[in-house]
């Protein structure tokens, strides 16, 4: 199964349902779609002044809100109701299905807005990856991640 590695509270935000496209600057390979990848969350530290600006702009709504295509009424709890310093790194959350993408600028038509971008770097939000049918593990499992789609270890290869 291949993983897909994000930093914190993106990581969260998808396995919560909060986040239902992963945006990237590239296209996911066609053998993606329609498979199941582990959402994995990185072991960088939580921006904690990025943190509070999403979730101020998610609190005053409009433009700036919608065009993080998050879903800001199950956002908000979740980002307000966490210490920056509690979001699991360096760790499997859980699980889901990789739709078809779509053009980020389709999607954030959808939100009202011109723009799709979920953070500071706009020249990741070309391509919008649907969450689909995500399944979050009751406890996240420790491991080391990679840029990218990685492989995830089976779990003799992790020593389980």
């Amino acid at each position: 199964m291949k993983a897909l590695t994000l930093w914190q509270p993106w990581a969260s935000l998808v396995i919560e349902g909060c986040k239902p496209f992963e945006f990237r600057s590239w296209h996911v390979p066609r053998s993606i779609i329609g498979q199941r990848i582990v959402i994995h969350a990185a072991a960088r530290e939580v921006n904690h002044s990025e943190c509070v600006r999403l979730l101020r702009a998610l609190q005053q709504g409009g433009a700036t809100a919608a065009e993080t295509c998050l879903i800001s009424e199950k956002a908000i709890p979740l980002l307000a109701g966490r210490s920056w310093l509690d979001y699991p790194l360096a760790c499997g959350l859980g699980t889901a299905i990789v739709g078809e993408p779509r053009n980020g600028i389709d999607i954030a038509e959808e939100f009202g807005v011109p723009r799709a971008n979920d953070s500071d770097r706009d020249q990741h939000a070309n391509w919008g990856w649907p969450m689909l049918e995500i399944e979050r593990w009751e406890q996240p499992i420790r491991m080391r991640g990679a840029q990218g789609l990685w492989n995830w270890p089976t779990p003799a290869e992790a020593g389980l």
